[in-house]
């Protein structure tokens, strides 16, 4: 089984699929980190230097070999990811996918601390980000609200949530 962990930048992805990747006992894959090692570049220098078109072909091909090829994993992909292609009909074909549903409140507060290492909002200020936040959320959330599953992750820890998602899937 596949576990795919879906949600918006600063959501918790990252740190709750390593987590929940020693807790069950899985191999973690993180679709970020692959692309960066296949291109040797961060994503921010892809963006920079190739445009987000070629990160999101990058994304898609590399998405679709982890999915045909793995059988057991927490697979812990990007924000845009779903929103991208097909890539939400392909990630719920072959995983069980769960959407971290965090507020916009909250990702603010997160993102805030780690706007130079995130390329879509490093030139955003301070203040216009909970707006832009919100809006790319709003944007962002018919895709998101077809994960198989929903887990809100406001006011719990990493490991409260690892739990959780353990427990429904």
């Amino acid at each position: 089984m596949i576990i795919s962990l879906i949600g918006y930048m600063g959501s918790g992805k990252s740190h709750i699929s390593k987590v929940l990747s020693k807790n069950m006992n899985l191999k973690l894959i993180d679709l970020d980190k692959v692309i960066n090692l296949r291109n040797n570049m961060s994503i921010a220098e892809i963006f920079e230097k190739r445009g987000e078109i070629y990160f999101r072909k990058q994304e898609r091909a590399i998405l679709e070999e982890i999915l045909n090829s793995e059988t057991e994993c927490i697979l812990s992909l990007g924000g845009g990811t779903p929103a991208y292609y097909d890539n939400i009909s392909l990630i719920n074909d072959k995983s069980s996918s769960v959407y971290l549903r965090t507020s916009v409140k909250t990702l603010t507060e997160r993102l805030l601390k780690q706007k130079q290492k995130r390329p879509l909002i490093s030139k955003i200020s301070d203040e216009q980000l909970p707006e832009f936040v919100g809006q790319h959320l709003f944007e962002r959330q018919q895709f998101y609200s077809q994960s198989k599953f929903t887990v809100v992750t406001d006011l719990k820890t990493p490991e409260e949530i690892a739990l959780e998602i353990a427990s429904i899937i």
